[in-house]
Order: C-alpha cells, then structure tokens, then sequence
C-alpha cells in the first residue's frame, strides 16, 4: 500500500477557487460581445456563451440530415446502365461529366474548409458547423465513388476529367486561385486588404461554387430521375443537394456576418469586382451546360441553363446585397426548388427512409 506523508496531502481547507488568481481567471472568461466571425481576440475553443445562434442550429440541423452511400440502392442502375437500350449516348455523357466534375469539385470544397477557411474563421460557433460541413464534402466525393465504381465506369477517365475535359478545367482554374489565397501558410486577415480577400474567397465558394456551379449537373440528373431513369443517383445527388443547398445558406449567412462586422470591407470597388467574377461564373457554367449537352437532351437544353443560371447569379447577388445584375431572368426549372425539400418528395424515387435519422429531417409528411 502506498503511503504519503500527512504534509503532502491538500488541506481540506484549500479553496481553489479563491483569491485574485480566481478572480482574474473569471475576468479572462469570454465575453459574448466580444466574440467576431474574423480577427477575434476571445479563445476560439470556448462555444459557449453562443453568439452566432444561427451557426449552432445549422450545424445541429446538418447533424440531423445525415447519410451515407452505400444505404440507396444501385441496382436498378447497374442494370439500366449495361443495358445498350437502356440510355441514350447524350444521357450517358451527362452521367460521366458530371462524376468528372464533381468528384474534384466537392475534394476541392473540403480541402478549402479545412486547410484554409477554417484558420481564418474565430466564432467557435461557425468553425462547428465548418467542421460538418468538411465531413460532408466526405461523404460528397464517397458517394460519386459510390456511383462509379457501382457502374463499372472508368475511374482513370472520371477522376482525371478535371485534368482532360476543357470545361470542367476552366471551373476549377477560376476557384483554384482562391484557394490558395486561404491555405497559403503566410497569409493572416486583420489588415482590410487581407480580410477582402478572406471575404472575396467566401463569397466565391458559397454563391459561385457550392451555389452555381454545381446547378447545371444537379437539373441534369434529377431530370434523369423524374424519367425513371438513374434513380439510385438521382437520390444521392437529392441528398447532395439538400445539403450543398445549406452549405451555401451557411456561407451566406457568415458573409452578410462579417460584412456586419466590418462595414469598411463592403466598399464600391469590391461590389465591383464581385459583380465582374459572377458573371464569369455564369459564363463558365453555361459553357459546361454546352459541353455536356450538344444536343437537347431530356428536355433540357443549354440554352435554358443560360436563362436558369443567370436567375441563380441574381439570387445570390441579392443574397448578399449586390445589385441584380440580369434583369428579368427567369426560373425555367420550379420543380428543382422543390427537390431541395426531401419532404415533398416522398415517393419520387420510391426510396425509404433511414430509420437512425433523427429531429425529423427526413420524415416524409
């Protein structure tokens, strides 16, 4: 048995809690008020007290729509697909451009997030929510996997296409850039130059990628899916959608966050050269519309995407306070604001629910 001496033992009448030592402590404890969204002096590992209330619901509300790949069905699809009859060449392009863009598409997000945004971004609140959203950019590339190696297709040419097919290249050379702004090792916001350029890579990536870019490949898949065609896809890209759909509310909402904060930063230069990159990304991502449907195809064709694209570019510009910037474009596809909602659509692909999904996110009305 072990034995102390009695000096060695703590007083029963030490308070630990007691003098100036506590009392600074308790001074040094965060302060909600003090907490910002950038260059924020409190202690970035105390959640609590919360500020950013709507960054903790996101991220519980993400927690709750959780799901994997391999739990939806591919049969159907492994069936279709080796079936010569089964999809036409134009339908069969759609599929394997998409996969290429996609699976870099999502790896870029996460690299993104974890590497860059994340080091940048001091509400505890908003880094929970990154951190899912990170897990989910995961699942993302998992599922085009998924979808890819249940198919049978040629992995070399799907994961190379970022490499090898023109318009997916253009997209990811014109998001790369700001990339590399955030992971840079030697870059550090505090200075309004720098805290544009954190800002200008989130509205990039929340209004331009996650909420343009990834829309032609979406409508063009669900539309497989509302033809009975690709079903077990279709369903993984509905759940994709669901929540690159929160992503961007996310990001949106951390841009008009810091822009509340730093009022300076929202200069009429800035708006401007906001105003220049959405229209680039409209033009990058009617050219993939291009590519990916020479011919109309499942009702669809490029020149639609034109008119939906540049009705997308103006909700995320008015999202975030820029002027729409082109007037009259209209929704020619209404029935994709409803694929975002799972709950409406409980027997569109016939597909059941996961029973360990919890707060009722996926329970179908």
């Amino acid at each position: 048995m072990l034995q102390f001496e009695e000096s060695a033992l703590p007083s029963p009448r030490v308070q630990l809690n007691a003098g100036p030592v506590a009392e600074e402590a308790v001074l040094r404890r965060v302060n909600v008020a003090d907490k910002r969204v950038i260059n924020g002096s409190t202690d970035v590992n105390q959640l609590v007290p919360f500020k950013y209330r709507w960054a903790w619901d996101k991220y519980l509300s993400a927690c709750a729509n959780h799901w994997m790949p391999q739990e939806i069905q591919m049969s159907r699809d492994i069936a279709l697909w080796k079936d010569p009859n089964g999809l036409t060449e134009d339908e069969r392009l759609i599929v394997r451009r998409n996969l290429g863009f996609f699976v870099t598409a999502d790896s870029l997000a996460a690299n993104n997030i974890v590497l860059g945004t994340y080091r940048h971004i001091t509400a505890p609140e908003c880094r929970q929510y990154l951190l899912r959203q990170a897990f989910e950019e995961a699942i993302h590339t998992h599922a085009y996997q998924y979808i890819v190696e249940s198919l049978g297709l040629n992995e070399g040419e799907i994961f190379n296409a970022y490499h090898e097919v023109p318009s997916i290249r253009a997209k990811d050379e014109f998001l790369i850039p700001f990339i590399d702004v955030l992971t840079n090792p030697l870059f550090k916001t505090g200075t309004p130059e720098n805290d544009q350029k954190l800002l200008k890579s989130l509205i990039v990536f929340a209004c331009l990628m996650e909420g343009l870019f990834f829309y032609v490949g979406f409508a063009q898949i669900l539309a497989l899916g509302r033809q009975n065609k690709m079903t077990g896809a279709a369903e993984q890209y509905q759940y994709i959608l669901r929540d690159e759909s929160m992503h961007c509310n996310f990001g949106i909402d951390l841009i008009n966050q810091i822009k509340l904060e730093n009022p300076h930063l929202w200069t009429a230069e800035f708006r401007e050269e906001l105003n220049v990159l959405f229209r680039q990304g409209v033009e990058l991502e009617y050219r993939y519309a291009e590519d990916t449907m020479p011919r109309g195809v499942l009702g669809l064709n490029a020149a639609m995407f034109k008119e939906y694209l540049r009705f997308i570019a103006n909700r995320r510009a008015q999202q975030i306070g820029l002027e729409v910037l082109f007037e009259g474009a209209t929704n020619p596809f209404p029935w994709m604001s409803e694929m975002i909602d799972l709950k409406k659509e409980r027997n569109f692909f016939e597909t059941r629910v996961i029973e360990y999904q919890t707060g009722g996110a996926l329970s179908w009305d």
